[in-house]
């Protein structure tokens, strides 16, 4: 039996009594799964009706009833014979047979029976349904069956449950907040950032006020760059696919990248001939045609800059950055915003160092995710440590180079003073890595941020160092991108600040507010200072009440105002309004604003909470 945690169990146990107030409400229902997760849990089912909200508050309504029967969760244990008659029984034939062939020869299969419910399933689960003590069916979502879309679409019916009703209040409050921030919703509403079904989904269009907090983000980490030692580089957005063939990106990852190109000549050749689509993607795939593929990653490119020219031990560690921007084919029901996206532009970098040099790079790397979390307010992290399943024929390489970098990174990760934990099977094919699960302001975790060893990419491409020793020797590589994708580290951004952002970050930092026209010249004097200092700055021309501007500005998260009457233009001051923090507010000076406003951009100051 898989052993959950308490709150996993309860989850796993209010998902069983949806199911069964489902069976209900629809016996002509077909269930597929309904595992607990992380924020809750859900069930798979096949129903010809379409539900609606009102048919949640049914099924929580019935849930309510099965809960008060004081329903047992009762385990059973069957042969796999006994299992299918269970199933026929039950009417639940057309999903869990197929659940039922996924249990390897030889595992225990069993079945949970809380009062009329009867479901295959390895469990855990309460012992009595009154144990669910505050639950919350949330909303219906299609999904295809085992999440290929050349399968029938589902409904699955998201819920959560909690040990206790303020904890669920909790839960709920933050979910309300949550769809406030939403990035998609906020993005429009600031206008950061467009996706056009004439472009594609799942590839980003940056808006004006977008790319100026893209750009502000590569300048950030451009000159931290600097400081550690890294040369930009550049690479193009497509390669011969030979070049993934070689580092096993292809066929790996093939079923999450875009298909292959064939050149103009070629495709002219097998036109003639007559090849099908279905041949052509054969012969591509056993080696008969070399392609071109969008690149799914920067990695072999960065490499083949590397093997361009000869290196000594003394040149090493030799560190390559790029914003590079790959292209990986998501499923259209898995796109989300600017969080999961077909392509997107990576903070990337590949250090190419000695087996001493490998702590130290490392270690350099982890300072430099620190360094960007920190920065902006993200603080609150874990990191998982991927590591190699043994039993896996997913990785290549030699043992004992998994063994020493999975060693490394163990110890790096005790010395960053966060919780972090082992995962087995979570490791790249090429090598183990360690990735950076961040907590925003309202509790929801994010992965950001990866840094990985590899010994396999530069044995798979021959390339080589001189050593002191005046013989050839294997470099080992690691692959790092603090923010991960720009596009992802952006969406989670808007929603971190809720529109709010520092003001190093805003596309428009300062508004000025005249409070009348017999202040314009005065105000746009204001204006012409602080362009001058570079900042992003705009003037409320409107003929409007200065609270209607200071409105429009507060809707429009402008971080800074610069309100200006006779008064202030007399004394040559101005009066600052901020929605950042009321330690900048006052009355000042034009050159004292000035001064204040550079500061805080230049110290990166953080909105005050």
């Amino acid at each position: 039996m898989k052993q959950m945690s308490p709150l996993e169990e309860i989850r796993h146990s209010a998902a069983h009594v949806m199911a069964t107030a489902i069976l209900r409400l629809y016996p002509e229902a077909q269930l597929d799964i309904g595992p607990p997760t992380e924020t809750g849990f859900y069930y798979d089912i096949d129903l010809d009706q379409k539900l609606t909200a009102e048919d949640l508050e049914k099924i929580e309504a019935e849930m309510k009833n099965v809960i008060g029967e004081n329903q047992r969760f009762e385990r059973m244990e069957v042969s796999r014979e006994e299992a299918v008659k269970l199933i026929e029984e039950s009417g639940q034939t057309r999903y869990k047979p197929g659940r039922l062939a996924d249990i390897p020869e030889g595992d225990t299969i069993s079945f949970y029976r809380n009062g009329e419910f009867l479901d295959l399933c390895a469990g855990s689960h309460v012992n009595y349904t009154k144990k669910i003590k505050a639950y919350k069916l949330l909303s219906i979502a299609g999904a295809y069956h085992r999440g290929d879309e050349k399968n029938k679409q589902l409904q699955r019916i998201y819920g959560t449950a909690f040990p206790s009703k303020d904890e669920l209040a909790e839960y709920l409050h933050n979910l309300e907040e949550a769809k406030k921030r939403d990035h998609r919703k906020l993005g429009r509403e600031l206008e950061l950032f467009e996706i056009s079904d004439a472009v594609g989904q799942g590839l980003i269009l940056w808006k004006p006020a977008g790319a100026v907090i893209r750009q502000e983000l590569q300048d950030f980490i451009a000159e931290e760059l600097r400081k550690g030692g890294y040369d930009q580089v550049f690479t193009p957005h497509i390669g011969k696919l030979g070049l993934y063939k070689t580092s096993g990106h292809f066929p790996y990852y093939q079923d999450s990248q875009f298909p292959p190109l064939v050149d103009r000549d070629q495709m002219e050749e097998l036109a003639h001939e007559g090849c099908t689509c279905a041949e052509l993607s054969n012969r591509i795939k056993d080696g008969d045609i070399d392609g071109y593929l969008l690149k799914p990653m920067n990695c072999p490119m960065h490499i083949q800059i590397f093997k361009s020219s000869p290196h000594s031990y003394r040149d090493l560690p030799v560190r390559l950055a790029e914003f590079g921007t790959v292209y990986r084919w998501e499923q259209s029901g898995e796109l989300n915003g600017m969080t999961r996206v077909r392509g997107f532009t990576q903070d990337d970098a590949h250090l190419f160092c000695t087996p001493d040099q490998l702590s130290e790079e490392i270690k350099g790397c982890l300072d430099l995710v620190k360094t960007v979390f920190g920065t902006l307010g993200m603080s609150d992290y874990r990191v998982r440590i991927g590591l190699r399943d043994p039993d896996s024929s997913k990785y290549v390489g030699d043992a004992s180079n998994w063994d020493a970098a999975e060693a490394i990174l163990r110890e790096l990760a005790g010395g960053l003073g966060v919780p972090f934990t082992e995962e087995p099977g979570e490791a790249a094919f090429y090598g183990p890595k360690i990735d950076f699960v961040v907590k925003d302001v309202i509790g929801r975790e994010w992965q950001l941020g990866t840094v990985q060893v590899d010994y396999n990419l530069p044995e798979r491409f021959d390339i080589e160092y001189i050593g002191a020793d005046n013989q050839p020797h294997r470099p080992i590589m690691i692959h790092r991108a603090p923010f991960g994708s720009m596009e992802r580290f952006v969406g989670v951004l808007i929603e971190h600040f809720g529109g709010n952002f520092p003001l190093w970050l805003a596309p428009e930092q300062v508004r000025i507010l005249p409070i009348s026209e017999k202040v314009n010249d005065y105000a746009n004097d204001i204006l012409a200072k602080l362009k001058a200092a570079k900042i992003r700055v705009t003037l409320d021309h409107h003929d409007e009440k200065l609270g209607a501007k200071i409105r429009r500005a507060e809707t429009e998260r402008v971080p800074l105002m610069i309100v200006c009457g006779e008064k202030e233009a007399a004394e040559g001051k101005v009066s600052l309004r901020s929605r950042i923090g009321k330690s900048i507010e006052g009355s000042y000076t034009a050159d004292e604003a000035l001064g204040k406003i550079l500061g805080v951009i230049a110290e990166k100051t953080l909105p005050e909470s």
